[in-house]
Parts: structure tokens; C-alpha cells; sequence
């Protein structure tokens, strides 16, 4: 006979299954290839109560983690006695979502036996909702596209129409939005069908003893784990490219007995341009970095994210207060990781990587304005990339990977085939990572241009231009990341709205990541492995590590 703790553990280890199949509902049934392709999403499982259960692995930090807190929130607005079978709830608030416009949070009530048992949740960006776009240059929020309060998307199963009109009737690509806006009700729908289908399999009324097992199971593994940390407050001050000047990002980090408490105090404030981060994007980032050290193999739900605790002085750019605007809040948000490691390497210097690229490389893409006049193709488009990730205590750094992120980098056929773009080259960049005992991981080597006679209005947010990927413990820093146009090697900033002329190419360099450990300690045997792979060349691996023989 199976025993009661092993058969909460069977029921748990399903769940996880629900919400990946959950995920992957969303991510074939999408439209925009930022979703179908590079898996910006979350999808997840809550309790009566709004607490998270579980979550698919398939998606981002931003999205999880804030997702965590927005159902709480939507629950809070409205009464469950109001709710119905069918009922979908929607709302794009940066506030309460995932800190931008584009990001689009569904939930959904889950009814079994006529009663509301739990909710089902997802997170998936649209690639346009108007304005000025996905891009920086907005100076409110107000100018950045469409905001969307809290409210029923879908009535006992009807879809509301007329908001449905009124988003396709504000963005440059209706199709697209459309087409994602009913992947993420079928997400829902996947969650709440599956998740119903366990509770008949196994013969559950409702989710409490097995929520409580979850959560309670979770949080008292979170809190072992900080139990064995050192005690005390650790501070780091983070500079970062910023809009037009450098910015202090600044975090004090105390771990407790039972909690973790990161404070921004001292962080630089808002700017008057869209690089301002809400303090729930800014948390779910801080927290995921923490809890890939502290805590990793506890699955992440509301009981393993409870000792987490972050804090920011309003008004600061990590904690942006309305109206401030914040498409490219990802561009300072996503820095957040290396900010919290800069603390956290003071208490356990063994255990924390270098800093990477972090920040998302993301090329929001679109028509010229006199493309509307002469009839052209109209699109809409963002592509992502990725640089290297910084060294670990053990390992190299990975090259052109996701991290914090999770968005896995555009696919070359798929942009193709969706706009007038034409890629030339995407390689590997050589001599990008960090030299150290491990070396920083590599960065990206990207050419492309319009495939037609157009020019391309491109909208630049992007870090480590002026300031690489940091070493650790001895090791150097990545190479910086590199906009250039040809012909005529005309270098662009990193934000800011730029025109690409026919004929003319874009070359875009990601970041490298930071090495860990001094140079002279790497093998020799390493170093002309990497010059045979193409990593390194010889005058960079003769410059940069001191050879034993």
C-alpha cells in the first residue's frame, strides 16, 4: 500500500507534468515567434488560495516569478462567488504582471464539482500593443502602447469581443496578437482539463492537503538550506550602462535565521526614459539568483519563494512608481542577478559565478513610417539574443546562452520567413569570454539587414557596452558588446531609436561573459583546446594566460 507522504509525492510529481504540457499548449499554438520560438512564457498551476503549486520549467524568471504574485492580486479583485465555468481573467498592468505592456497574464478559475479548487495561470508576450513600441523612448507609460486593467477576457466561455478588437485595433501586428491571445486561453484551458483529469484519477475533492503538503514541504527545504548559510549583511554596488550616463544599482543583502531580506537602498533613481523597473520584475530576478544557489533542487513554488524577501526605496529605478514608463525594463532588470551575486560572493566565495552579459540582447524591429504610405509590407518584429555567461567556480561559462532570461535566442529561418530581414552571418564571437582558470562564455557575432529596398527602424536597450562582464576571484572581464553599421563602421549607442538604411548592414556583438580564477591557473592543454575550437585566438590566449611550459 502506497504511503500517504509517497502518494502526495506521486500526485506532486504530476503536477509538474500538467504544467509543462501546460506550457508547451502555448508555446505550439502561438503566433509571434518570440513565444513559439525563443519560449518567452510562463505557465502555471495555483491553489484555492492563489498560491503557486507549480510551474513550467519552459519559460522565464520574469514571468514565473511575477506571475506568482499577480494571481494573488487578480484573486484579491474578484469574488469567487462571482466566478463561473469558463471565466478567464486578463491584464497587461505592468504593475501586477511582468513589469512591461507587452507581457499578457490570463487566470483562469478551475471548477470541479461546482466549486473553485484552484486556478490555472500563464504569461506570454505580444509583440506589439502600439505606442511608440518596444522600445526606450517613451516618457510615460502612457506613451508605450496599450494598458489593459484587470478584467474577464472570457465570460462562461465567450470570448469578449470588443476587447479583443480593441487590442488588434491598437497594434501594428492584429493577426499575431490574436492568434496569441487565444494561445493563451487554449494554455489555460490545457492546465484546468489536466489538472482535473489528475484530481479524478488519484480521487481528490480539492488541492488542500496536497497544496499544504507542497507548499509546507518547500518551504521548510528553503529554510534548511538557509539554515547552513553564514549570517550577517553583505553590500555591492552594481554600475551599469544606463540611458545616457552610468547608474549605481546598490543592494544590501542580510541572510537571517528564516529569511533572506535584499534592500535596493541607494540605487540611483528613475530616469525619463523607459528603462525604469517595477519592483515585481525586479524581485522575481533578484529571487531566482538566489534561489540557483540557495535552495536549487526545491521546485519553485509559493512555499520555496516565501523566505525571499526584496525592498526598494519608491521612486528608485528598481522599485518605478506609475506613470514612469517601462517597456525596456528588462534592460536594467535583468542586471539584478549579477547586483545580488556581487553581495552573496561575500559569503560564499566558492559557490558564485562571474557576472555575464545578463541583460537580454533584444532587437525590436520594425517598418519605416513611409512604408504605410507606399503600400510596403507592414511587421513588426523582435529578435533575441544572448551573450556569454560568466565563468563558474568549476566550469567555463556557457557561450550565447540565456541567462538570468530563459528566452532562447531567435531562430534565423523563422525571422526570415516573418519579415524582411536577412541574416548574413551569426557566429560564435571569438576572444569575448573572460580569461580565467575557467574562461567566460562567448558571446555572439551577428550581421543582418533589410532583405527588400527599406529601411528598418530599429529600437536599441541593451547593457555592457561601457561596462563588460566583471571577472571573479582573479579572473578578466568579458568583452564589452559592440553595435556597428557598415558601410562607413558607423558605431551606434546602446539605446535609442536608429534608422537602418536600405543597403546598409547591422552588425551586432554580444557581451561575453566574466572568467573566474586568475588566467595563469588555466592548463595549458585548455588553452590549445580552445584555439583549436576557435574560441581564442593565439594573441589573445599569448596576452591573456601566462603558459606554464
Amino acid at each position: 500500500m502506497i504511503q500517504p507522504d509517497t502518494r502526495l509525492q506521486v500526485m506532486w510529481n504530476r503536477l509538474l507534468a500538467v504544467v509543462e504540457e501546460q506550457g508547451q499548449a502555448l508555446i505550439r499554438a502561438a503566433f509571434s515567434p518570440i513565444v513559439r520560438e525563443c519560449g518567452d512564457i510562463s505557465a502555471g498551476i495555483f491553489d484555492a488560495q492563489g498560491r503557486m503549486l507549480a510551474q513550467a520549467v519552459t519559460g522565464t524568471p520574469g514571468h514565473i516569478n511575477t506571475m506568482a504574485e499577480a494571481v494573488k492580486t487578480l484573486r484579491s479583485r474578484f469574488a469567487q462567488s462571482d466566478m463561473k465555468p469558463g471565466d478567464i481573467y486578463l491584464t497587461n498592468d505592468p504593475w501586477i504582471a511582468s513589469g512591461h505592456l507587452n507581457d499578457f497574464l490570463l487566470m483562469m478559475p478551475v471548477f470541479y464539482c461546482g466549486t473553485v479548487i484552484g486556478y490555472t495561470a500563464c504569461t506570454s508576450h505580444l509583440v506589439d500593443l502600439g505606442g511608440l513600441g518596444m522600445g526606450p523612448e517613451g516618457s510615460d507609460i502612457y506613451d508605450e502602447g496599450l494598458l489593459i486593467p484587470p478584467c474577464k477576457l472570457v465570460s462562461a466561455g465567450t470570448v469578449n469581443a470588443l476587447l479583443l478588437e480593441i487590442v488588434k485595433a491598437n497594434s501594428r501586428e492584429p493577426i499575431a496578437n490574436e492568434g496569441d491571445i487565444y494561445a493563451l486561453i487554449a494554455c489555460c484551458e490545457a492546465g484546468s482539463s489536466r489538472l482535473i483529469q489528475m484530481m479524478q484519477e488519484f480521487g481528490l475533492a480539492d488541492l488542500n492537503t496536497l497544496s499544504d503538503y507542497i507548499i509546507e514541504t518547500s518551504r521548510r527545504g528553503t529554510l534548511d538550506a538557509i539554515a547552513a548559510l553564514p549570517k550577517g549583511t553583505w553590500r555591492h554596488v552594481l554600475t551599469v550602462d544606463g540611458y545616457d550616463q552610468d547608474i549605481g544599482l546598490h543592494a544590501a543583502l542580510t541572510i537571517a535565521e528564516d529569511h533572506l531580506l535584499l534592500d535596493f537602498d541607494g540605487t540611483a533613481a528613475c530616469v525619463g526614459k523607459g528603462i525604469n523597473v517595477p519592483l515585481n520584475y525586479a524581485t522575481a530576478y533578484s529571487v531566482f539568483a538566489l534561489r540557483c544557489i540557495i535552495g536549487a533542487d526545491i521546485p519553485n513554488n509559493a512555499g520555496s519563494l516565501d523566505p525571499f524577501r526584496v525592498t526598494g526605496p519608491k521612486g528608485c529605478i528598481l522599485n518605478a512608481q506609475r506613470p514612469a514608463p517601462v517597456a525596456m525594463r528588462h534592460t536594467l532588470g535583468q542586471m539584478t542577478p549579477d547586483l545580488v551575486y556581487g553581495c552573496l560572493s561575500q559569503a560564499l566565495p566558492d559557490k558564485v559565478p562571474a557576472e555575464g552579459a545578463s541583460c537580454m540582447y533584444d532587437l525590436p524591429l520594425r517598418h519605416a513610417p513611409e512604408a504605410v504610405d507606399r503600400g510596403d509590407d507592414l511587421f513588426a518584429l523582435e529578435l533575441v539574443f544572448n551573450g556569454g555567461t560568466g565563468a563558474r567556480p568549476r566550469l567555463d561559462g556557457l557561450s550565447a546562452t540565456a541567462f538570468p532570461s530563459g528566452v532562447w535566442g531567435s531562430q534565423v529561418e523563422t525571422t526570415e520567413a516573418v519579415a524582411p530581414i536577412l541574416f548574413h552571418r551569426r557566429e560564435l564571437r571569438t576572444d569575448s569570454g573572460g580569461a580565467g582558470r575557467f574562461r567566460g562564455g562567448l558571446g555572439q557575432h551577428i550581421e543582418l539587414s533589410a532583405s527588400q529596398d527599406q529601411d528598418l527602424m530599429l529600437f536599441l536597450s541593451v547593457e555592457r557596452i561601457r561596462n563588460p562582464a566583471s571577472g571573479r576571484n582573479g579572473g578578466q572581464d568579458g568583452a564589452p558588446g559592440c553595435i556597428t553599421v557598415e558601410p562607413g563602421n558607423r558605431t551606434l549607442p546602446g539605446k535609442g531609436e536608429v534608422r537602418i538604411k536600405a543597403g546598409e548592414r547591422l552588425i551586432f556583438e554580444t557581451p561575453g561573459g566574466g572568467g573566474y580564477g586568475p588566467p595563469s591557473d588555466r592548463a595549458d592543454d585548455e588553452v590549445d583546446t580552445d584555439i583549436r575550437s576557435g574560441l581564442i585566438t593565439r594573441n589573445a590566449a599569448e596576452t591573456q594566460y601566462v603558459r606554464k611550459t
